[in-house]
This record gives C-alpha cells, sequence and structure tokens, in this order.
C-alpha cells in the first residue's frame, strides 16, 4: 500500500531498503522535505565545520567559507539525486570535489580535516530530516530506511574526496619542486629572482636579500651505487632540509641546500646537518656534504656553491659533512690544484704514493700522523699503536723511496703536499 502505515513495500532496486513500516512515498515526502531546506542545511552545516574543525576557523581566506557552504549544497544535491534516482550514489554524484579538493591543498587545510567537513555536513543533513520526522511521526520507518543511502553517500563522497585531496596534493607538490628547481637555477646563475612566484617562496623559506647563508651540497660517492638511487636522493633531501627555513632541491645527481644563518650562527647549522647525515647511515645511505662559508646576500650563492662543492671534494668519497670554515689552508689549497700542480710532483714520489695507496696506505697514513704530532715519531707510534721503532722504520722508507728528508720542515710540506695532491687526485 502507498499509505505511510500500509502493509510494508518490498524492493528489487538499489537505493534505499524498505523496512518495516516504511513507503517509497514517505522516502519522496522527506527528500521533498530536504530539498526545500537545502539552502538552510547548506549554511547550518557550514558553521558547525567553523565550530569543529580549526584549519577553517583559522583560515584567513575571505572566500572559504561561501566556498565550503557551496561544496555543502552540492553534496546534499548529490545525495537527494541518488536518492530520488532509486539507486547507490557513485563516484560521478560529486564532479566538483577535485576543484573543492585543490582548494584546501592551496589553503593548507589537511585531508583529515577536508573529509571530516564532508562527514559533518551530512551529519548537518540527517539532523534536519530527523526535525521533519519530529514533526510527522509518520515518516519515522522511511528516515530509517534512507539512513543506510546516507551512510553510502558518506562512503563514496568521501572516498572521492580523499583521493581527489591527494591527487591534488601530489599536483601542488610537482608544482611547488618545478618552481624551486627553477629558482634554485636563477640563485646559481648569480639572479636575483624577480619572478613573483619565486620571490614568495623565497620569503616562504626565509631567504632575503641581505641575508647571512650557507650552501650545501650532497652527492654519492659512487654515482651507479644503491644509494644513489631516487630514494637515497630523497633521504638525503630530507637530511639536508630544515623545513620552513631554506630551499632545498634534487637536481641532477646531487641535493642543493640554499640555507639562512639565523640565531646560532653556522654551528647550529652544522650540527643539525651533520646529525641528519649521520642517522642515514642506518638506512644504507652513506653521502658526502659540502658546505660553504658563511655569505651575506643572493648574489654571493654561485660563489658559495662552488665552495660547497670543493669541500665535498676534500672528503675523498667519505660519508660525512665538511663546511670549509673548519678546513686547513693546506686542505684548501691541495682541493684547488690544477693539473700543472699535479705534474710538478716528482715521478718518484708519485709511483711512491700510488703504490702505497693500492697497498692499503700505511706509510701515508704514518706520514700523516708524524706531522699531526709535530714531527714526534715517538708520539706518532702511540697514536697509531705500534712500536715506535716501526714508526721510525717507515720514515726512513719513505726518505729512501722519495728521496725526501722527513727531519726538515720544508721537504716535509713538499711531501705533505704532493701526497694530499696524488692521493686526491682522479686521473
Amino acid at each position: 500500500m502507498g499509505a505511510e502505515h500500509g502493509t510494508p513495500t518490498a524492493s528489487t532496486e538499489p537505493g534505499p531498503r524498505l523496512r518495516a513500516g516504511a513507503s517509497v512515498h514517505g522516502i519522496d515526502f522527506l527528500s521533498r522535505s530536504v530539498r526545500t531546506r537545502i539552502e538552510e542545511i547548506a549554511a547550518d552545516a557550514t558553521v558547525s565545520i567553523w565550530e569543529q574543525i580549526d584549519s577553517y576557523g583559522a583560515s584567513a581566506d575571505g572566500n572559504l567559507q561561501a566556498e565550503v557552504q557551496t561544496h555543502c549544497h552540492q553534496v546534499v544535491s548529490a545525495f537527494l539525486g541518488s536518492l530520488d534516482s532509486r539507486r547507490d550514489p557513485t563516484r560521478a554524484d560529486f564532479p566538483w570535489t577535485g576543484r573543492h579538493a585543490m582548494r584546501r591543498v592551496d589553503l593548507g587545510i589537511p585531508l583529515p580535516d577536508f573529509t571530516k567537513a564532508f562527514r559533518v555536513g551530512q551529519i548537518t543533513m540527517w539532523d534536519r530530516v530527523l526535525d521533519v520526522v519530529e514533526d510527522h511521526p509518520q515518516t519515522k520507518d522511511s528516515a530509517l530506511s534512507i539512513a543506510g543511502q546516507l551512510m553510502r553517500t558518506i562512503e563514496v563522497g568521501s572516498s572521492a574526496a580523499a583521493e581527489a585531496y591527494l591527487e591534488a596534493q601530489q599536483f601542488t607538490l610537482a608544482d611547488q619542486t618545478r618552481l624551486a628547481r627553477d629558482l634554485l637555477d636563477d640563485l646559481l646563475e648569480g639572479r636575483p629572482p624577480t619572478v613573483a612566484r619565486r620571490l614568495e617562496m623565497l620569503a616562504d623559506v626565509g631567504i632575503a636579500e641581505g641575508q647571512q647563508l650557507v650552501v650545501a651540497v650532497g652527492s654519492y660517492a659512487v654515482p651507479d651505487d644503491e644509494t644513489g638511487t631516487r630514494a637515497g636522493h630523497a633521504m638525503l633531501r630530507t637530511a639536508l632540509n630544515n623545513p620552513g627555513r631554506g630551499l632545498t632541491v634534487a637536481r641532477h645527481d646531487e641535493v642543493v641546500a640554499v640555507l639562512p644563518v639565523d640565531v646560532g650562527g653556522e654551528e647550529k647549522v652544522l650540527a643539525r646537518m651533520r646529525a641528519s647525515v649521520a642517522s642515514l647511515a642506518g638506512h644504507g645511505v652513506f653521502p658526502c656534504v659540502g658546505v660553504s662559508s658563511v655569505r651575506t646576500g643572493l648574489t654571493d650563492v654561485p660563489d658559495a656553491y662552488e665552495e660547497a662543492c670543493l669541500a665535498r671534494r676534500s672528503l675523498r668519497g667519505r660519508t660525512g659533512v665538511q663546511s670549509l670554515s673548519t678546513m686547513s689552508t693546506l686542505d684548501y689549497l691541495v682541493q684547488t690544484h690544477d693539473r700543472t700542480a699535479r705534474r710538478l710532483v716528482r715521478p718518484e714520489v708519485r709511483a711512491f704514493v700510488q703504490e702505497d695507496l693500492a697497498a692499503g696506505g700505511t706509510f701515508v697514513a704514518t706520514l700523516r700522523q708524524y706531522v699531526a704530532c709535530d714531527l714526534n715519531a715517538k708520539l706518532a707510534a702511540l697514536q697509531l699503536h705500534v712500536h715506535a721503532n716501526t714508526v721510525y722504520y717507515r720514515l726512513e722508507r719513505i726518505s729512501e723511496r722519495t728521496g725526501c728528508d722527513v727531519r726538515r720542515v720544508e721537504s716535509i710540506i713538499d711531501l705533505l703536499i704532493a701526497v694530499s695532491i696524488i692521493s686526491g687526485s682522479r686521473d
């Protein structure tokens, strides 16, 4: 029967599953009642969203409330459309979700808040259905029948919203990555950015003209090593990044970071970076990172980049963080040598160093420790955990093979520079 209290009507169609005492006429009555209140429902849902979800209330965007109210109106209309058509809701009922998702991503509203707002809107609508039932008690069973339809709308709509949000987020991240890469290219070319979006990004990461900064460059000793994969670069980028402070970009086979130097100075930046890079070892990632000296102003970025690359080369493939400001003058001069300097190394010295390094570097290590101990062979022996006579023997062998007197400071300096040049040479 068509009456609300008539014989229960069975239905094999999709959509609302009729309960005992419910009728199609009762469902249609509730649908019409909700439709006449749709503007009120959308407005009330928007108020509830602002009251229950902090990220919406905290937004300074003047258009957001109107957009959310429109979204609520669209969702209620989608629910009523599937209800009137006697079918379950589908993704096609939510074609505008992607546009709303993109806006929420742009405004920094998190995904959980976005989907919660969707549910708040649906619950507000259900409350209005209950208001109709209170005025028309005979529609109670029909209201219970459409509760399942409401749940299916929430399920399908929330899934569509989440997928649209994640897609919008990925698009935004890709766009931000391209923007960051373009901005870094500007800085490395010595061109202060003039494009509005790049200027905005620079301000967002705390870098301004006249700002003190350092440049860090990280890579892997062996480019084709497993640690040089995209995942490894992503972890290195995270290690060099200081969230909200600085520009960090993966480019080619390296990661470049332009970082502001704030309160705490260079030491604070280096301490954080060293700890982050060291932690990567637990993930099987072993990068070499060079850091420039502290520079002032955006026009210094190209020179700072060259300094960082030089500091990285001084690691000679060893894992860790090397700052130019902590390098010795000798290390700096060795790293800036040219091919002429390498040719000036005498053949016998070159042969000795190359042979020793190929055999494990025992003599080179002894020489460096001897110099570090101010030419004190006994102290060097203690540091090397060998007998003093062993050190004396090795020094004699070095003198015989190279023709250098290891007791003379001038000869030692020449030999040490030659050793550093040959051991750091790539040809």
